[in-house]
């Protein structure tokens, strides 16, 4: 290797590593800029005109505000990418997602802010009965739209659904309109999420999944690069203030998420 391509490589590998100290800020302050990813899945998140609202997106601004940071950009992007985009520094925080055993090698979670059950958006009177996975995987002529990376991919596939019954969307306006195309027969995410869906269009219903008493509940979280300390300490500190308070619950009633969405985090919070 010669001289100069040596010296090239060292100084674009010193550059990578100053990209990824901008967004790993060793004090916060009314000075400090995140930041923070998201989709488009309301109620939850989504862009409406020039703003960003949604349910998680109140919270956000709440406990950054709190620390005293009020410069926050948000970044639009894929599902696919929240993860590995975070983590390689291209932003400082991600909107909540399922916090999975696998998703947490990747980046670090905050604690919980939400537990949710799963469901299905299908055609208004669900022509063909799908009230669970393993309703899917019973009927050979059941499709089923997912989103990549997401958590329903992995349930429905230990549920018995076959691969040849499952169709991937880009995200959730091009899923939708499968649906509404006929394409697919049911779409899976979070029910309250469904519940969105079924509200803005006529032609849809959402179908809660039976959740066993047994079952725990698949909790939501905030996601970091892992080596971002400052950022994640400072967030768990006013989450683990914030979360259940009357604020909170108010603020999240606005849009659908209620008691039972809440209360799981809540009492369990400690424990993360």
């Amino acid at each position: 290797m010669s001289k100069k391509l040596l010296t090239l490589i060292i100084i674009l590998f010193n550059f990578k590593i100053m990209q990824a100290q901008d967004f790993q800020p060793k004090t916060l302050d009314k000075n400090t800029k995140i930041k923070i990813a998201y989709v488009d899945e309301p109620p939850f998140y989504w862009t409406e005109g020039d703003n960003v609202k949604g349910a998680d997106i109140e919270l956000a601004e709440a406990i950054l505000h709190a620390i005293g940071i009020t410069d926050i950009e948000y970044i639009h992007t894929t599902f696919e990418n929240l993860l590995s985009d975070v983590q390689a520094g291209l932003w400082d925080m991600n909107v909540p997602i399922f916090a999975t055993d696998e998703r947490e090698k990747m980046v670090t979670f905050s604690i919980p802010v939400w537990a949710l059950g799963d469901g299905f958006v299908v055609l208004k009177g669900n022509p063909k009965n799908l009230t669970s996975y393993e309703a899917v995987g019973k009927r050979a002529d059941a499709r089923l739209g997912l989103i990549p990376g997401q958590v329903q991919f992995e349930k429905a596939k230990a549920a018995g659904v076959a691969d040849n019954q499952i169709s991937m969307y880009k995200d959730q306006p091009e899923v939708i309109a499968a649906l509404l195309e006929g394409k697919i027969d049911a779409f899976a995410a979070t029910a309250i999420g469904n519940n969105s869906i079924a509200q803005a269009n006529p032609q849809l219903e959402s179908v809660h999944h039976p959740i066993d008493s047994k079952d725990q509940i698949p909790v939501g979280a905030f996601s970091f690069k892992k080596e971002n300390s400052t950022l994640i300490n400072a967030v768990n500190k006013q989450l683990l203030t914030y979360l259940g308070t009357e604020d909170h619950r108010g603020r999240m009633a606005k849009y659908g998420i209620t008691d039972a969405e809440i209360n799981p985090v809540v009492s369990n919070k400690d424990k993360k």
